[in-house]
């Protein structure tokens, strides 16, 4: 059975110098936390050297996350690269014909099934360590942001940061002490 998201480097592998590139463009279907608003697009590079297969490669895609202040919608444009060195293991066909050249990955997560990349799974792995950590909308930290200031009205609460209360009655009530 051929799965459209294997890439097959076994040629890559068996003749070390050759390489192969390829143009990549996908949604991640699979991927239910990512609300992508136009596809993932790219490309990768693959060579082998004989002891290490070097992966390159660079994508964009925008995509929707939820602004760390207000919780509203906020788009941003995600650019990364991708550049990656798995060890292989045995000799390319090309040198002997008793061995072939396989990759020996040492990941946490499966990238390959034999000499085949699970591509999805290796650019998912580049664009979620690229998410911004704290995607802000227009108004930042800093500015009036409607939507963050119609929460704190609606929680009834005069600072953004409700934890925070208590501790300013502690330090009011040790004012009036001293």
């Amino acid at each position: 059975m051929r799965r459209d998201d294997l890439l097959d480097l076994n040629d890559v592998l068996q003749h070390p110098g050759r390489k192969l590139a390829v143009d990549i463009s996908t949604e991640l279907p699979q991927e239910e936390d990512l609300d992508l608003v136009k596809p993932l697009e790219g490309f990768l590079e693959a060579v082998s050297t004989g002891n290490l297969l070097l992966i390159t490669g660079q994508f964009s895609t925008k995509a929707v996350f939820e602004c760390a202040r207000c919780g509203g919608p906020v788009e941003q444009d995600i650019t990364f690269d991708i550049d990656e060195q798995f060890p292989v293991v045995g000799v390319p066909s090309s040198y002997n014909t008793q061995d072939y050249a396989r990759v020996s990955p040492d990941e946490p997560f499966e990238l390959f099934e034999g000499n085949n990349l699970m591509v999805e799974a290796l650019i998912r792995q580049g664009l979620i360590t690229n998410e911004p950590l704290q995607p802000l909308c227009e108004y930042g930290w800093d500015g009036d942001c409607p939507v963050a200031a119609k929460r704190v009205r609606a929680s009834g609460v005069e600072s953004a940061r409700p934890e925070f209360k208590g501790l300013a009655n502690l330090l009011d009530k040790g004012e009036k002490e001293n």
